[in-house]
């Protein structure tokens, strides 16, 4: 019965992220201009400050330890194991996009490093020149002409917006291993995404402990650091010159 309702659940996730993802807009004009829309700033303060002391009492120990006692190669493993895992709901994405490109490298990535790469552990993908595929259902919707919409700071995911709140919603349930019987990767892909984020934290300590425990505001450092992160991901705005976009992940701290 499970199985059987999975398909609607991935329909009510598509209506409500078009509509969440629609319910917040900002005036063309300040948009234009760069501005930060936060409507919902005192309460996205308070769930940053939630994300900070979780992030003070677990997940930065946590994550320290892991890359301390993990050789480095293992943490590499984990998490293009994790990425491996995500291939089919990029795939399905980049459909939806429209990019036939995009969507046959994540195919190939998958089939290549789910035989060759040892069920993902390794990365011959690369090797064999097949790009890397980085998308989600935010940027599908982006694709689709949905509006940024507010800032927002999710419990636990961190920095986002209402239309990249919504795409994490729709992504539990784009990724077709989630449609298979007696599908033994159906909750092994969020464990390899929580490793696969612990590696980052840790891999990344220094940076991230700067703007979260050393900046004179950490909620508004993180906010910008997202919203330049993201746009130029997108093709929206310019490259970060302090930190490199591609280096930094600021979602879930």
């Amino acid at each position: 019965m499970a199985y059987m309702l999975r398909p609607h659940k991935f329909l009510f996730a598509l209506i409500f992220a078009a509509f969440a993802a629609g319910c917040a807009s900002q005036d063309p004009v300040a948009r234009a201009a760069g501005e930060v829309f936060d409507p919902y700033e005192k309460t996205n303060r308070t769930v940053h400050a939630f994300n900070r002391g979780v992030d003070r009492l677990a997940f930065r120990p946590a994550s320290k330890g892991y890359v301390a006692i993990v050789p480095a190669p293992m943490v590499t493993s984990f998490s293009h194991f994790a990425e491996n895992l995500s291939m089919p709901g990029q795939m399905i994405n980049a459909l939806l996009q429209g990019d036939l490109k995009m969507a046959g490298n994540a195919f190939s990535r998958f089939v290549i490093n789910s035989t060759v790469g040892f069920a993902g552990l390794a990365d011959p993908a690369s090797e064999f020149n097949v790009p890397p595929v980085d998308t989600d259902f935010g940027e599908t919707l982006h694709v689709w002409g949905v509006g940024e919409g507010a800032y927002v700071e999710l419990p636990f995911f961190g920095p986002s917006t209402s239309r990249d709140a919504a795409g994490i919603a729709v992504d539990f349930f784009t990724n077709p291993l989630g449609y298979v019987e007696q599908n033994t990767a159906d909750n092994i892909s969020i464990y390899a995404e929580i490793v696969r984020r612990m590696g980052d934290r840790g891999n990344y300590s220094d940076t991230i402990d700067s703007i979260l425990y050393e900046s004179a505001d950490s909620y508004a450092q993180s906010r910008l650091i997202y919203l330049q992160n993201r746009r130029f991901e997108l093709g929206e705005g310019e490259e970060i010159t302090e930190i490199d976009p591609f280096e930094l992940n600021t979602e879930g701290f």
